[in-house]
């Protein structure tokens, strides 16, 4: 019997360490001495995409040592070690989450010691060749410089610089090929630039000019890969998926959305990089300053905002955001826009698609709106010249006060077709997204979308091309900083 109670013992005592190692393994624990640091709070923070989040803090005792820990593993990244005073020192996260380090507070990449982690320990290595190259780097431009200025050869210094950098490529290739799994390795790989060829002749014997652009772009992402959420906790994925869009993607709406679809697809096999991207492109073509380029941000919407595919925002803002692309879908640029029938200052209404002209103006302004005092006019000035080429403007007063709308047409000889909504019984503000005014519209003789929410000078110069009329710019204005209305 006392054998049997015992046996039940050890399997009890068994299970009880099986699972402690159990929680231990799937958890993390990161202990960290920072020698001349002791009695203040410390942070663990992580990148994502282009900012930094703190993940967790602890104090550190009157020795420097610090632990962070948690029973959920974090997710693979470089994190930070924050200082009291913000500044801080990197360390890589990845499989192996039970590690220790060690430092002095003012020299940390020199002093760093490691315990329990290969890749913080290759880190550092590289961290500490890395230093010394550059030290390296910058005596022999120190002295390139005084060479080129005393009109001396610096043929040898450019050798050796170049010697340099292959000595810190070939530090990276040889850790990559030594262990080409790793997480170090991804972060060399996803910062390697492309390495383009000469470009190959045309028929006519002359070098092809755009083969260089071409070839980095069809490039730019190969040796990073958009589902490795490893590499969106780095300050890598953000810029280069930033750069390519800003420098390498030609800013027109077919274009982009062609590569948005693209780097989604790359980027969709993993649910983090996935949400990340589809984020990160959303938001910019929401807030792009470029006209038309709110196309790509509803192609955005429409086929990534959706209730399976968006798991990370919750119902509400999922109806806003879809709700936003309902509305500037049916005013994208060549879009043709519903038909506007308000009545006119004597009562009657007027339909704007029975306007015979080349081209619409659609005028949307209130007479107490200050900037709409400086459009109008402008606006009218060009009318004047523009009228007999083909030019119609369709006046919408978007305020309720009859009299001074009246007042303001009549003060100021506006002889166009002038409309309002008096009793704001017009859904217009909502279908032609007018939150301030003025806002100026150019549409075809069809009725579609030429130009959108553009300024009087604007409209002006791409009426003139149109028109065939010369452009003459208007002199500089000072800004006086008033808000649309």
């Amino acid at each position: 019997m006392l054998k049997k109670h015992l046996r039940l013992i050890l399997i009890y005592a068994l299970v009880a360490v099986a699972f402690t190692k159990s929680v231990h393994a799937q958890g993390y624990e990161i202990k960290i001495k920072v020698n001349g640091l002791q009695d203040t709070l410390c942070y663990l923070a992580n990148y994502y995409g282009d900012k930094q989040y703190i993940k967790d803090s602890a104090m550190a005792n009157s020795y420097g040592n610090i632990i962070f820990k948690g029973n959920e593993p974090l997710p693979g990244g470089i994190y930070l070690f924050v200082f009291p005073n913000k500044t801080y020192f990197e360390l890589l996260v990845e499989k192996s989450q039970f590690f220790s380090l060690e430092c002095d507070q003012y020299d940390v990449i020199n002093t760093m010691k490691i315990k329990g982690s290969q890749e913080n320990t290759d880190f550092y290595n590289y961290l500490q060749f890395i230093g010394g190259k550059s030290k390296q780097m910058e005596s022999l431009n120190a002295e390139k410089s005084r060479l080129t200025a005393e009109n001396q050869p610096a043929d040898e210094i450019i050798k050796q610089i170049k010697a340099v950098d292959s000595s810190v490529i070939d530090y990276k290739n040889n850790s990559i090929r030594t262990n080409p799994k790793s997480f170090l390795s991804a972060i060399y790989n996803a910062s390697k630039d492309v390495t383009i060829p000469d470009a190959p002749k045309l028929p006519n014997g002359a070098k092809d000019s755009t083969f260089q652009l071409n070839y980095y772009k069809a490039h730019y992402f190969d040796n990073l890969d958009l589902s490795d959420e490893r590499i969106l906790r780095t300050p890598i994925y953000h810029n280069k998926l930033s750069y390519y869009f800003k420098n390498l993607v030609m800013p027109s709406p077919d274009s982009l959305i062609f590569e948005c679809d693209k780097i989604v697809a790359r980027a969709r096999p993993n649910k983090e990089t996935f949400k990340y991207v589809v984020w990160y492109l959303t938001n910019t073509y929401e807030t792009s300053q470029i006209m038309g380029l709110d196309a790509v941000f509803v192609n955005m919407v429409t086929k990534y905002y959706t209730k399976d595919q968006a798991t990370w925002v919750d119902a509400t803002t999922l109806y806003k955001i879809q709700d936003r692309a309902s509305i500037l879908g049916p005013i994208l640029l060549g879009k043709q826009v519903k038909n506007l029938i308000l009545a006119d200052t004597a009562g009657n209404y007027q339909s704007m698609y029975n306007i015979n002209a080349k081209f619409t103006v659609l005028l949307f302004w209130d007479p107490d709106c200050g900037h709409c005092k400086k459009a109008v006019p402008k606006v009218k000035a060009f009318y004047e010249k523009a009228k007999s080429k083909g030019l119609e403007v369709f006046s919408i007063n978007t305020a309720v006060e009859e009299q001074k709308w009246k007042d303001y047409v009549k003060e100021n000889k506006l002889d166009w077709i002038n409309v309002a909504d008096l009793k704001t019984q017009n859904n217009f503000r909502h279908d032609f997204d007018i939150v301030t005014t003025p806002q100026i519209f150019i549409l075809d003789k069809n009725k579609k979308i030429l130009a959108k929410k553009i300024d009087a000078e604007t409209m002006e110069r791409i009426l003139c091309k149109e028109l065939d009329i010369p452009f003459i710019p208007h002199p500089k204005e000072k800004d006086d900083k008033e808000e649309h209305h």
